[in-house]
């Protein structure tokens, strides 16, 4: 935003909490129907996904009353292991991730569900043992044959296995199996247009498209859900949502985190494909959109798609007025040293793999045509932060030349994803006295404040809304091949140019960004937000 160094009489920002007593109780408006009783089915069951993620959102949701009953888990992995050592395994995985024992009470009737089968490879087809595992567990649980299928996997393996379920029978809703199946799969989804293409039409070999589950989770953010209720059940912001009150709009996505155990895939990623393909879009489209006529699953997605058509091309032959890439090279964050990009294990000591990168977009619609959409992304940043952050226009300055020599702060709304999910608005009011000096006053609104017990997580979120077969928080295939449309021009041009290392700024870990990030918004006349 842009943070003037000559703010009117300079005084420290005022916050006015806004809060109240609880909503709701844990778990209380989880679910308004009882769940479909299924078998949840993980490919990949030993992997870190599964371990972080989702054993944990699974864990979670048992406890808050989130899961069916009955239901069942069935973790399917390359490892030869029993069920028991799957069980001891998980159990030490969730205590060491909570820091906490696990309370038997808890524990056990959870434990009790989870089941290991290993998938033989050798086979033409794998997963049979699987399959017939599930049937007969299914039968005896009374399951009703339900199944949602996770992919816990690397994206280059999602062809193979989703080849391999199919020939299994597991996308079959007919008598053999009985009851619905669902397939879950995590971004991103291909690495460029043609490749999601490919992989769209290899799953709807098997999968219908309202069988599909395609993971963002970022939309699963309690402030992104509640953006769409923000706007259009509040009646005194949409009047002003669009070119004649805002000025510009910054989304950032910034981790103190390195690329960790994920070097192979991000040296294949980079930040574009990693961040901006999804997450960053994602939360373009639902900060853009125009309301939908009414609050359901492809009515709301058809209105981000029209988001992703309405998106100006961008203009590679002026690249560097508009996109700014960069990689971080050592530096301290959280007062530890951390080693740069190219000296990270399974790294080339010659990268030109971007890790930051900052783009100006333009939407060519009637609601925003004129209006910068900032969109920041890096890794190895200053703080670990998601924020939407709109400023308004300024006031016209007229009624008090005569009184005040300096320009007034214009109003900021920001919606914080994380790491606090919060929404905070900022105006000016006067101190008391017989001078005229204004002052900056946040109000201050923290989920956390209405909210008693567990707070569901993103992986809680779309699990629970996959079960309840709700697609809101869900990418559509056409929504896919839109985004990477819009940015495959970006990509070419990043990746064939000759000067691609004079392109690539490097920024000190710890840091916000390379300078050239901060010069390009200067000449616009803008700052970056930070903390």
């Amino acid at each position: 935003m842009n943070e003037d160094s000559n703010r009117t009489n300079e005084t420290p920002e005022t916050v006015i909490n806004v809060g109240g007593a609880p909503l709701q109780e844990s778990g209380s408006c989880l679910i308004e129907e009882p769940l479909d009783p299924c078998a949840i089915v993980i490919i990949g069951a030993c992997g870190d996904l599964t371990r972080r993620k989702i054993i944990l959102a699974l864990f979670r949701l048992f406890k808050s009353g989130g899961l069916p009953d009955p239901f069942l888990v069935v973790g399917a992995d390359l490892n030869d292991m029993t069920t028991e050592a799957y069980r001891d395994f998980i159990k030490e995985s969730i205590q060491s991730l909570t820091g906490e024992s696990l309370k038997q009470k808890d524990w056990d009737p959870f434990v009790s569900r989870l089941h290991y089968v290993v998938i033989n490879p050798e086979t033409d087809s794998p997963y049979d043992e699987v399959a017939d595992f599930l049937k007969i567990e299914a039968r005896d649980s009374h399951l009703s044959g339900n199944r949602l299928l996770y992919l816990a996997v690397p994206p280059s393996q999602y062809i193979n296995i989703i080849q391999n379920l199919g020939k299994a029978g597991f996308a079959g809703e007919d008598e053999d199996w009985g009851g619905w199946s669902r397939v879950i799969i995590e971004k991103p989804f291909g690495r460029d247009l043609q490749s999601a293409l490919e992989l769209d039409r290899n799953i709807r070999e098997y999968f219908r498209e309202d069988q599909i589950y395609r993971i963002d989770h970022y939309l699963a953010k309690e402030t992104v859900q509640n953006l769409l209720m923000f706007r259009f059940a509040n009646a005194i912001f949409e009047p002003i949502w669009n070119r004649r009150y805002i000025n510009h709009v910054q989304i950032t996505a910034a981790e103190t985190l390195g690329v960790e155990h994920r070097a192979v895939y991000y040296e294949q990623a980079g930040v574009l494909r990693d961040m901006f393909q999804n997450h960053m879009l994602q939360l373009l489209a639902m900060t853009a959109m125009e309301p939908p006529s009414v609050f359901e699953a492809d009515r709301v997605r058809d209105e981000k798609i029209k988001v992703f058509r309405s998106l100006r091309p961008f203009p590679v032959g002026q690249i560097d007025d508009h996109l700014v890439l960069g990689q971080y090279v050592e530096g301290t964050v959280d007062g530890q040293t951390v080693p740069g990009y190219r000296e990270e294990t399974g790294v080339d000591e010659r990268s030109l793999v971007p890790t930051f990168a900052m783009a100006k977009v333009f939407m060519d619609n009637w609601r925003w045509q004129g209006v910068p959409f900032y969109l920041r992304s890096g890794k190895r940043m200053a703080t670990k932060l998601t924020e939407i952050a709109i400023e308004f226009k300024r006031v016209p300055n007229l009624l008090f030349r005569n009184v005040l020599s300096e320009s007034i702060h214009p109003n900021v709304l920001v919606l914080r994803i994380q790491p606090d999910e919060r929404i905070t608005l900022t105006f000016q009011t006067k101190l008391p006295g017989a001078r005229v000096c204004l002052q900056p006053v946040t109000m201050d609104f923290h989920y956390s404040s209405v909210q008693e017990g567990i707070l569901l997580g993103a992986y809680e979120k779309v699990i629970l809304d996959c079960l309840l077969g709700d697609h809101m928080l869900f990418v559509r295939q056409d929504g896919v091949e839109e985004c990477w449309s819009f940015l495959s021009p970006i990509l070419d041009a990043c990746e064939t140019c000759r000067d691609r290392e004079q392109s690539l700024h490097l920024y000190e870990a710890g840091t916000w960004g390379p300078q050239e990030a901060d010069d390009l918004m200067r000449d616009a006349g803008y700052a970056w937000r930070t903390l």
